[in-house]
């Protein structure tokens, strides 16, 4: 199975409706949300015959015994997140705890263990024979990075026989992305034609590079600063990174995404541009496999 991943350098630019659309024009059997902090693929993708729900857990955290704690404070010299809670009982924080067992192992009254700790809700959705694959990670977790992994291990291991999937990448550059850049055979970056937008672009494709996925171009609600949506264009020549198209500011798409309505069944300007950006999608993505 090869992968499409959409990717941006920030949130809001757009990749979920342009990952959407994919979606719908390609008739793709395999997809998947790899934005586990705030998922929202769902919500245009509309129902599904059968959901399967399974619990993921993280790393470990500690936790104490105070009726063996004798409080020597060694934990809480050794803690590098502050998770560990002096007093006349010594307590951990599970939010702050990251489950690295330090403490675990300089703790001389052997106080101090382990227990698993759920954090998140790794999601299978089925209809017919589409696959979709998600994940929503528990608030205040920060293994963000191993959901992404098993959100995309889950896809591979309950797809039917399809030649691409579809995904749906977490915006910025941490380790989710890094996650979701992993295997994929290209990363459609979607840029808006702003400063902070284009920065993020350039960090995420220098991620990407790193380890060495092919990445393309597209830039969403360009006409709102035409100029530094020229500047995009300028960059990606002169890196010789495929800037395949433009999509424009198109009022009646909130109203069709509110409304419920994938963008591969309109026919508007924006819709129109992404269609177009999806046929040159293919090409680069073929061109690739080749190589």
């Amino acid at each position: 199975m090869h992968q499409i991943l959409i990717l941006s350098g920030k949130g809001g630019t757009g990749k979920t409706t342009v990952a959407s659309t994919f979606i719908a024009l390609s008739h793709a059997k395999a997809y998947a949300d790899c934005d586990v902090d705030a998922p929202n693929l769902h919500l245009v993708m509309g129902s599904f015959e059968t959901e399967r729900k399974s619990d993921y857990f993280g790393l470990p955290k500690a936790e104490i015994d105070g009726t063996l704690c004798t409080g020597c404070n060694r934990c809480f010299e050794v803690c590098r997140f502050d998770a560990v809670i002096p007093g006349p009982t010594y307590q951990i924080d599970p939010i702050a705890c990251e489950g690295c067992t330090y403490c675990l192992h300089v703790c001389r009254a052997d106080a101090i263990h382990t227990r698993p700790v759920k954090v998140g809700d790794l999601k299978l959705y089925e209809r017919k024979e589409e696959r979709f694959s998600t994940a929503t990670l528990t608030m205040g977790s920060g293994t963000t990075g191993k959901l992404v992994s098993e959100v995309k291990k889950q896809l591979k291991e309950n797809i039917p026989e399809t030649e691409v999937a579809i995904l749906d990448g977490s915006p910025g550059i941490g380790c989710p992305v890094i996650a979701s850049l992993s295997g994929v055979d290209l990363a459609l970056m979607v840029s808006e034609p702003s400063v902070s937008a284009f920065s993020d672009l350039k960090r995420v494709i220098t991620s990407a590079r790193q380890l060495q996925v092919p990445v393309a171009v597209v830039v969403n609600k360009y006409d709102i600063n035409p100029t530094i949506c020229g500047e995009i264009e300028v960059f990606c020549f002169k890196e010789g990174i495929p800037f395949l198209g433009k999509i424009p500011y198109d009022k009646q798409v909130v109203t069709s995404l509110n409304g419920g309505e994938n963008l591969a069944c309109l026919n508007t300007p924006a819709s129109q541009a992404i269609k177009r950006i999806y046929e040159k999608t293919l090409q680069v993505w073929k061109e690739q496999v080749r190589l």
